[in-house]
């Protein structure tokens, strides 16, 4: 079976070392490259296999991210995101770029068991986007208080303004008003539009 051809793109000399040495010791994958700039990358990254990609190169503004969706315009390469950081909004950033996988440095022992997952078609690349799918939903709804998220979750499930209320034990116009704060939020012109919106997260089973 031919070797895995990975490249590591990450600046700090001490990750340099220890996660291209871990996965030397692989006998079926040989690092190609180990670099630290984005032209550097742009030009290797087409002999690889599967790219490994530090998510800050130069200081703390996520250029590889950037650098991930350069690649994946280029040519479709398989990138796993490298990093020290699990903020919400960066782990969306990274997928929405074309990263297939996202983990910590400091878990680098399971880079072999993913790099082979991923190269077979093993890894659950559907619970990847499912979870990414959530983070989504949760983002496009986390400007809404707890009884704006209620009233939005019983539309969800098809009850009408009128039987929300009686459920709520709130008036209708009250109900109404709430709607109207959730479509303002949402950016949106109305409760269909809204759940429609919603709805293009969902992975489907």
């Amino acid at each position: 079976m031919p070797e895995i051809n990975v490249l590591l793109v990450e600046d700090d000399p001490i990750w340099q070392s220890g996660i291209s040495h871990y996965i030397s010791k692989e006998s079926d994958m040989k690092i190609i490259g180990v670099v630290d700039t984005a032209n550097e990358a742009l030009l290797q990254f087409q002999h690889a296999d599967v790219v490994l990609m530090d998510i800050n190169l130069t200081g703390n503004n996520l250029d590889g991210i950037q650098i991930a969706a350069e690649m994946i315009r280029i040519k479709p390469v398989k990138i796993i995101m490298l990093t020290v950081l699990t903020e919400k909004e960066i782990i969306l950033e990274a997928f929405s770029a074309g990263a297939i996988h996202y983990m910590s440095k400091t878990n680098y022992k399971q880079l072999p068991a993913i790099i082979r997952s991923i190269m077979h078609d093993h890894m659950p690349i559907k619970v990847l986007l499912q979870d990414y799918a959530r983070l989504m939903a949760n983002d496009l709804l986390k400007d809404l208080t707890p009884a704006e998220r209620e009233i939005f979750e019983l539309l969800q499930q098809g009850y009408s303004q009128k039987t929300i209320g009686q459920m709520l034990f709130k008036a209708e116009s009250t109900v109404k008003n709430q709607i109207s704060q959730i479509l303002k939020k949402l950016n949106v012109r109305s409760t269909k539009q809204a759940l429609k919106k919603f709805e293009r997260l969902k992975i489907r089973q």
